[in-house]
């Protein structure tokens, strides 16, 4: 297959892919579109079946995906798929002679990224921490922001392959300011959620009209991205399918508190949230959208005894 048009390096043109649920299946079709030969893995076989339906070459394992790419994209769940999966690499002859360069799109604990990166350092592999900023659907359409950090002179060769998928690429420093970029972007996230399901809620108990609400404060000073994402999802009580797992969502507000106590910052706005994602996860809401806690302030909240009426 001969090298896409927009490659500036030939020898980025085998790209993985290890982790094809949302965002990772999302990724991959459009270095599929844009004619990268892409190589994917999952364990979960139904994730790696519909990546293979949208033209990703899928293995058997992490490491087979490693031997043929030249460039690795990781996005994985939790900390100990990371740790796996770099364990996996550097145990490796074949990998760790060919020296492909890994980008991790997680949001994952920063000392956990760091200790991989400096083992793979130490093998001379080059690491990147370039989380993102969006969520499943918004990747869908390239609707995403990635906050780079690593090595400078090897990131401005990455840019054209991230342009492929992302609307906006910031360099934000060294390895791991990505990840404190994303942590403090991910607390904003977690108020502007309940944010938005609580004022849907006070506008419904009052007589307001929910997609009217949708609408008319998506064009005012109230308005946010989240706010554009989740509303429409609240008004109708659709979380399915999730543009983000409360599930996963729970390990990121957890990195988020772990990370706020290390730095000595108080959160009293970010801590306010948490019995309402904890209760949402309780109620078995886990499987779907984080916009589900807008159900769950609903549960809380009495009829109205207001006189106001929709009519």
């Amino acid at each position: 297959m001969p090298a896409p048009t927009h490659l500036k390096n030939d020898h980025l043109q085998n790209v993985g892919i290890i982790g094809l649920g949302i965002m990772g299946s999302a990724i991959a079709s459009h270095l599929v579109t844009a004619g990268y030969q892409t190589f994917g893995y999952d364990p979960d076989e139904r994730c790696s079946e519909e990546a293979a339906s949208i033209g990703v070459m899928t293995q058997t394992s992490a490491l087979e995906v490693a031997k043929r790419s030249d460039l690795i994209l990781l996005s994985l769940p939790h900390d100990q798929a990371l740790n796996e999966t770099v364990s996996h690499i550097l145990n490796s002859p074949d990998v760790t002679r060919l020296k492909p360069i890994l980008i991790d799109l997680s949001t994952l604990n920063l000392a956990v990224k760091k200790r991989n990166h400096d083992s793979l350092a130490d093998a001379g592999i080059k690491f990147f921490d370039c989380p993102i900023s969006g969520t499943g659907a918004q990747a869908k359409t390239g609707d995403i922001v990635v906050y780079a950090s690593g090595e400078a002179d090897t990131y401005h060769s990455l840019i054209p392959l991230f342009n492929c998928f992302a609307r906006r690429v910031f360099y934000i420093g060294k390895f791991g300011q990505g990840t404190k970029m994303k942590i403090a972007a991910n607390l904003l996230v977690a108020i502007h959620n309940v944010a938005t399901a609580e004022a849907l809620t006070l506008a419904i108990n009052s007589g307001l009209d929910a997609e009217m609400f949708c609408e008319v404060i998506a064009s005012g000073a109230g308005n946010s991205r989240i706010f554009e994402l989740r509303s429409p999802l609240m008004a109708k009580g659709t979380y399915t399918p999730p543009t983000m797992k409360l599930a996963t969502w729970e390990k990121d507000m957890a990195i988020i508190k772990q990370f706020a106590e290390e730095m000595g910052v108080s959160t009293p706005l970010f801590t306010a949230t948490s019995p309402i994602y904890e209760a949402a996860i309780q109620q078995g809401l886990g499987e779907q959208d984080t916009a589900a806690v807008f159900a769950v302030l609903q549960n809380m909240t009495k009829p109205s005894q207001s006189s106001i009426s929709s009519g």
